[in-house]
């Protein structure tokens, strides 16, 4: 007896602690399961994720429903390959050629304020064309440029993103994310999106849609359109024009429908395109040296 009223306390000690090592867990595997940005008490119908799902791509696209609604490759006419010969220059105009692009592509900055004057319809063309140039998994060209100048639907946009991006700001990003965007002068204000005289938003086509009705995979539609993007923002530099690149969390199908795009295309970026304001300023930022961003094996 004396023996067990000795054991007794341990027993229960014991017994506490492995109830509470059971209860954390499952504290924690509840936690696990709540998307990032999702607060406790907050309802399911309320719940949107901070970062936009739909933008989330498995590179290879599984042929899903009736497989009638997907072309085959072997329906496909076979291309012809024809001879290539691109200029080749001395190595003296190779150097010259690469340090003047580097040289104006170190301008380019992320410009928020842009000026209204209008700028020539046939430059913003030309550099969609250009990021249309792009490679692409299988030659699928998965992109969809929308190209916005109309007052009133550059507004409903604004009003559409700014929305979002306040709740961004003050509930899904969290502090650490905030306060790192806090020296760059960045909020949920969006000025720029009524003021620049082109929007340009670039959607991704996660299949394509022929005429015959029928669905064609796009492999890596992700990757290629991000090249696209980059090689848009190298021509947009060319042309002496600025903008800044926005990624609108949450804003992805309400900007779809707005735009009346297909269920297909997924918006993946959006981009306010002008000339700098005369008052314009930019973060006095550095980049990273040669040896920081290169190893050469």
């Amino acid at each position: 007896m004396a023996l067990l009223s000795v054991l007794t306390p341990v027993l229960a000690l014991v017994l506490c602690l492995v109830v509470g090592f059971l209860f954390m867990r499952s504290r924690d595997a509840e936690a696990k399961l709540r998307a990032p940005g999702q607060t406790k008490g907050a309802s399911k119908s309320d719940f949107r994720p901070w970062v936009d799902q739909d933008l989330q791509d498995d590179t290879e696209i599984t042929a899903g429903g009736d497989e009638d609604e997907w072309v085959d490759g072997d329906e496909e006419e076979d291309l012809a390959h024809v001879p290539y010969s691109p200029p080749r220059y001395p190595e003296e105009t190779m150097l010259q050629r690469s340090n003047d692009l580097y040289t104006l592509m170190n301008q380019r900055r992320s410009v928020r304020f842009i000026s209204p004057e209008p700028v020539p319809r046939g430059v913003i063309d030309n550099v969609i064309l250009t990021a249309g140039t792009a490679p692409s998994g299988a030659h699928t060209e998965p992109w969809t440029f929308v190209v916005v100048s109309e007052p009133k639907m550059k507004h409903q946009i604004r009003l559409i993103v700014e929305e979002e991006e306040e709740v961004n700001y003050r509930q899904r990003m969290g502090d650490k994310w905030v306060n790192d965007l806090a020296r760059l002068r960045t909020n949920w204000i969006k000025e720029y999106l009524d003021v620049a005289p082109y929007l340009i938003l670039i959607f991704k086509q996660t299949y394509g849609i022929l005429p015959n009705g029928k669905k064609k995979t796009h492999y890596y539609n992700e990757i290629s359109v991000s090249i696209s993007c980059g090689i848009l923002l190298a021509a947009l530099q060319n042309a002496g024009l600025v903008t800044v690149t926005s990624t609108p969390l949450n804003c992805g199908p309400q900007l779809r429908l707005l735009l009346n795009r297909p269920t297909n295309e997924k918006l993946l970026m959006l981009l306010p395109v002008g000339y700098p304001a005369a008052d314009a300023t930019v973060p006095d930022l550095k980049r990273k040296h040669l040896d920081d961003i290169m190893v050469h094996i």
